[in-house]
């Protein structure tokens, strides 16, 4: 029950994810980087600011259709869902929201073209889900700020432009004292310290940084002075959504290699797919896809129609990476001991997938979140 424009983000998403992702999944993760040539891709089809408007050159898609594109890219390739799925929330969506007019003009709109790839600098080594706990600090200095700390697993840390990085302006107030900053990484004081090794998703980098008297204009504070938490919170609908979305798009993806193996490989004188124990497997399997589908699509049309939705996104959020993590071990299960080794694709993914119970919230945070609700 989609319209023809979501229709048609869907059906370029897929096209892409299929002939330029899904075949150098496995040599992309084994550089551990994605080409250039990926990111120009995405950028020239509109899915580096999908639901930017288009006054500052984004696509002015809705969030469902947002949902279908994050799902069809991370179909083919997990690693390149998760840079996607920053650069457009939060990244982008913060700038959009809450940036000056000046950044829109001179860094939204370039990144909602896919010139560049964006960041979102929260996290810190001893603050993941307690984002009040950033030690990070930000000093006023004559015409801006000097900024020192450290962040931690930061996605795409190392190749992108800019990114939104979040430091204590007053230390005696923990929620009301953080600021968000615009920093162009490209600043003194601003580098990558560590490029983690990862279980999955190897091709998007994932970095620790080093903020060493990083002095900032004022002109790159996002908002006022104490917003920064408040600012952080606000890509919460979103940011869940997303990595629902490439949550559902990765069970898709294993599903859907296991049910080409099962019909082709046969055992006992006919197909897998004809014996009860695996056709049971794969239709709940199918089921879990399609039920986080439904989840995540809900969410997205909340989020378009205006209504408040972080607890539908946390639910979304919550059952979908979970699924993937069950969908992928069937996968695995129904590949026997061919599903084990890295010459088929379900391995990958059940290691890409993994991680969608532990960023943007993991899944004990969903819980407490739905929990509020109750």
């Amino acid at each position: 029950m989609l319209t023809q424009d979501q229709e048609l983000v869907a059906d370029t998403a897929r096209r892409f994810s299929r002939e330029v992702l899904l075949p150098g999944a496995a040599a992309r993760e084994a550089a551990r980087t994605i080409e250039p040539d990926v990111i120009r891709g995405l950028a020239e089809i509109g899915l580096l600011g999908v639901t930017v408007s288009t006054d500052y050159d984004g696509a002015g898609a809705d969030y469902v259709s947002y949902a279908l594109a994050l799902m069809a890219i991370a179909e083919g390739d997990g690693a390149v869902s998760t840079m996607m799925s920053v650069h457009n929330a939060p990244f982008c969506a913060i700038l959009e929201r809450y940036g000056s007019e000046e950044q829109k003009q001179q860094v939204l709109k370039p990144a909602a073209r896919g010139e560049f790839i964006g960041a979102f600098a929260l996290t810190e080594s001893h603050a993941g889900s307690d984002a009040s706990a950033i030690r990070t600090r930000a000093v006023r200095k004559e015409g801006g700020y000097l900024i020192n700390g450290s962040k931690q697993f930061i996605t795409s840390g190392h190749i992108a432009r800019y990114a939104v990085v979040f430091a204590v302006t007053d230390p005696e107030n923990p929620k009301r004292g953080i600021t968000a900053f615009l920093v162009p990484t490209g600043s003194p004081g601003y580098s990558v310290t560590k490029t983690e090794h990862k279980l999955g998703q190897k091709a998007s980098d994932t970095c620790s940084l080093a903020l060493d008297d990083l002095f900032v204009p004022e002109s790159t504070r996002i908002g006022a002075e104490g917003d920064g938490y408040r600012i952080a919170l606000s890509s919460l609908e979103a940011g869940r959504i997303g990595i629902a979305s490439q949550s559902v798009g990765m069970a898709q993806a294993a599903l859907g290699h296991a049910i080409h193996y099962a019909r082709e490989r046969e055992a006992f004188g006919k197909p897998l797919i004809e014996h009860q124990a695996v056709s049971f497997r794969l239709a709940d399997a199918k089921t879990r896809v399609e039920a986080a589908r439904q989840l995540v699509l809900s969410a997205a049309r909340m989020k378009d129609a205006g209504v408040a939705c972080l607890e539908q996104a946390c639910m979304a959020k919550l059952f979908a990476s979970e699924a993937a993590e069950a969908v992928c071990s069937t996968a695995i299960q129904t590949f026997g001991g061919y599903g084990y080794v890295e010459d088929f694709p379900v391995e990958r993914i059940y290691r890409d997938a993994r991680v969608c119970q532990i960023y943007e919230g993991t899944s004990d945070i969903q819980r407490i979140i739905i929990g509020r609700g109750l």
